[in-house]
C-alpha cells in the first residue's frame, strides 16, 4: 500500500509478506514491514494511517494474524503485543517479535519457526 500526495508524489509505503509459522502445526500469517515515510512527511501521522488502513485491508482479505519485528512502545498503540513461542531467524531479538490479532484468539496455540510461505 502506498500514500501519495495531491501531485502523485510518493509520501509513504507499507509492505506485507505472507509467512508460515511451522511447529506442531503450520499456521499462515502476514509479516508487516517495512513501513516507510518520506523524511519531509514524517510527523504527520502518515505511518500510523498506513498501518491502520493496511491492517483493515488484511482483515478484509482473510488474514487474521499479523506479526512484525519492532519497538513495542510504538506498535502497542495499534494493538500489537509481544508474541511468545514464535521464533524469527537470528539475530532477531525475541522481545521485538510482536503480534496483532485480527480476531480474538487467532494467535492462541501458535508456536514454531517463521518460514517463507512457499517454503513451509
Amino acid at each position: 500500500m502506498v500514500a501519495r500526495d495531491a501531485d502523485g508524489v510518493l509520501a509513504g509505503a507499507i509492505r506485507y509478506w505472507p509467512i508460515a509459522i511451522v511447529g506442531a502445526q503450520k499456521h499462515k500469517a502476514l509479516l508487516l514491514g517495512p513501513v516507510a515515510v518520506h523524511p519531509t512527511r514524517q510527523g504527520e501521522g502518515l505511518g500510523g494511517h498506513l498501518i491502520r488502513q493496511s491492517l483493515g485491508r488484511a482483515a478484509e482479505l482473510g488474514w487474521n494474524r499479523v506479526m512484525l519485528v519492532g519497538d513495542a512502545p510504538y506498535y502497542q498503540r495499534f494493538g500489537f503485543t509481544r508474541l511468545e513461542g514464535v521464533v524469527m531467524p537470528p539475530p532477531t531479538n525475541p522481545d521485538r517479535v510482536l503480534a496483532y490479532d485480527q480476531d480474538c484468539g487467532s494467535w492462541r496455540g501458535v508456536a514454531g519457526v517463521v518460514r517463507r510461505f512457499d517454503d513451509a
